[in-house]
């Protein structure tokens, strides 16, 4: 699948605070030191799911759904899932 996010990954970044959100919502401790290169690889994957919903990205992966804004490429937060 081609689309305009898997086209700028190379702008892809988060924040301190986003750092900790993801860390925090998906449990990625001491085993990923690099949250946005893991992010990056979630994404990029052929499993991947990517759907634009106004100013958001939506890429859904397994159990795990990640957050980016779709003008600043900006990851907003990651987290699992609801499984109903």
């Amino acid at each position: 699948m081609n689309n305009e996010l898997l086209q700028n990954l190379d702008k892809l970044h988060t924040t301190p605070m986003g750092i900790d959100r993801i860390r925090r919502n998906l449990g990625l401790w001491g085993d990923i030191p690099d949250v946005v290169t893991w992010c990056k690889s979630q994404i990029e994957s052929p499993e991947a799911t990517i759907t634009r919903r106004g100013k958001n990205w939506y890429c859904t992966i397994g159990s795990c759904i990640i957050t980016v804004n779709a003008y600043s490429y900006t990851i907003i937060t990651a987290h699992h899932a609801n499984v109903i």
